[in-house]
């Protein structure tokens, strides 16, 4: 495992995992709550996620990285930044959960960053059943663009992967439950 990885691993275990029953978003209950938002908007930790993620899309085709808010809100940002910094831009959107009903009544913000037909990178933090991405996959097409990779913080491998596959979308993750619990102790 990188060193970056193994430094995510600790933080994300620090500031994000939780230990206790909890109703998640797909209305499961769990044993254990992820919130990586903690971990996202920390400074090292939205830097190395964006790192992480930005490595992941080398060798791919996408223009632009998007995201359901609020979670990947700091994901989506903290990659194109890097992007920036590291001389291959990839700009951010955000996808909204209703579209804003008024102005452009979209779901997707920062659209004159991309070109139609352009190639999105998916970002999420946690998945579960995989309901958000597919809905985020759904919205992206809808509006003229292909999707391409599908990233994710940690995959709880509960379903959501099999559910993406089934839609013909692959999830990469860069932890799975177990792999980040196997690594948090290194």
């Amino acid at each position: 495992m990188n060193d970056s990885k193994a430094k995510l691993a600790r933080l994300l275990m620090k500031l994000s995992y939780v230990q206790g029953e909890v109703t998640l978003t797909s209305g499961r209950k769990s044993d254990y709550y992820f919130d990586c938002k903690q971990t996202a908007l920390n400074p090292e930790g939205g830097y190395l996620i964006g790192k992480l993620f930005l490595d992941m899309l080398t060798g791919t085709t996408a223009r632009a990285v998007a995201g359901m808010t609020l979670g990947a809100d700091p994901l989506v940002t903290a990659v194109s930044v890097l992007s920036h910094i590291e001389g291959r831009p990839l700009p951010a959107l955000i996808i909204r959960k209703q579209a804003k009903g008024h102005g452009t009544n979209q779901f997707l913000e920062g659209l004159k960053n991309v070109a139609p037909g352009d190639e999105i990178a998916l970002l999420e933090d946690v998945v579960t059943t995989g309901g958000t991405l597919a809905a985020s996959a759904e919205r992206v097409r809808a509006a003229g663009f292909k999707v391409g990779a599908v990233l994710c913080v940690l995959d709880r491998e509960e379903g959501g992967r099999q559910r993406l596959a089934d839609a013909g979308l692959a999830l990469t993750s860069i932890f799975t439950r177990n792999e980040l619990l196997a690594a948090a102790k290194l």
